[in-house]
């Protein structure tokens, strides 16, 4: 276990540099940040190459990316165009979106595989119909309609919760941002758990399980179920850097200053440094998270070993 560790920890500096540089070359042609420092009117030459010196835009794009990454390792993702540090916005970024994150996966985990299990062991019954039915228009209807009829409804008609999130973010505000964010992803992961449920409630070990008299309980959690949550766990696992990064509706329809907003701000006044430095975060989540479900892997499923 420790070499696998080692060797995919390894692995992923390549990964690291190679997915950086290319979000760096891409945010890099998107456009002119200077014109967007100046807003309407065009910026003067003389003010142009002022800003230019100031944020190192004079150099080489290959240049300006080997400044930046030395920079990230010394701690230091830049400044923003507006004078801020771009670790100052993460600090009070992140924080919220990892809480809104947090509840999604939890929806997703509950209700999303709990509905799986009943339905897959179910097959072919009503509920299972129903569920199907209901999750196929979860995933056909885009999420930034589920969020306004939310809103609207919970937040202006009903009035169940506040239609927009105050800037500390609470747990308990964020818990119908949560399930806009996660509705989607909780609709596969309910699918993907019903069919695995399904496949694997008719193989030999699980019949062999019955034979021996096993509580039906127990042949569920500790056979059937441990078995079948191996495809969910790496969707869930993938899906974490996802909800992350994916957030941008979600928060922008519930006034949410997290992640995706500040990338939304970013892309919108073309601030280079503060979405690659953003980006660059999120693709760290992305490993580290594909790394804790190959390890999983071993947890669930005993004749798994890595050498």
């Amino acid at each position: 276990m420790g070499r696998y560790v080692i060797r995919r920890l390894l692995q992923m500096i390549p990964v690291f540099f190679g997915a950086t540089l290319l979000i760096f070359l891409m945010v890099n042609v998107m456009g002119d940040p200077i014109a967007g420092l100046c807003g309407d009117k065009a910026c003067d030459p003389a003010t142009a190459t002022r800003l230019k010196q100031e944020f190192g835009l004079d150099k080489p794009v290959w240049q300006q990316y080997a400044t930046y990454m030395g920079n990230v390792f010394t701690g230091d993702f830049g400044t923003a165009f507006n004078g801020q540090k771009v670790t100052e916005l993460m600090s009070t970024a992140f924080p919220v979106t990892i809480r809104l994150t947090i509840i999604a996966i939890l929806f997703e985990i509950v209700i999303g595989i709990t509905l799986g299990v009943v339905t897959g062991l179910r097959r072919g019954r009503p509920i299972d119909t129903a569920v199907l039915i209901l999750t196929l228009v979860v995933i056909a209807i885009p999420t930034f309609v589920t969020g306004l009829v939310l809103q609207l409804l919970l937040g202006v008609e009903w009035k169940w919760i506040k239609p927009s999130v105050t800037p500390d973010a609470p747990f308990d505000e964020l818990l119908i941002p949560g399930l806009v964010l996660a509705s989607v992803s909780l609709a596969y992961v309910t699918r993907l758990t019903r069919t695995s449920i399904a496949e694997n409630s008719r193989a030999d070990y699980v019949r062999t399980a019955v034979a021996k008299g096993l509580p039906r309980h127990r042949v569920i959690t500790r056979h059937l179920l441990r078995n079948s949550l191996i495809p969910v766990v790496t969707f869930i696992g993938t899906d974490v850097g996802a909800l992350m990064g994916g957030a941008i509706v979600t928060e922008r329809i519930f006034n949410i200053h997290g992640v995706g907003f500040q990338l939304y701000q970013g892309i919108l006044r073309q601030s280079t440094q503060t979405v690659v430095g953003f980006v660059t975060v999120l693709v760290l989540v992305f490993l580290v998270a594909n790394l804790v479900v190959d390890l999983l892997y071993a947890v669930l499923d005993p004749r798994i070993r890595y050498a």
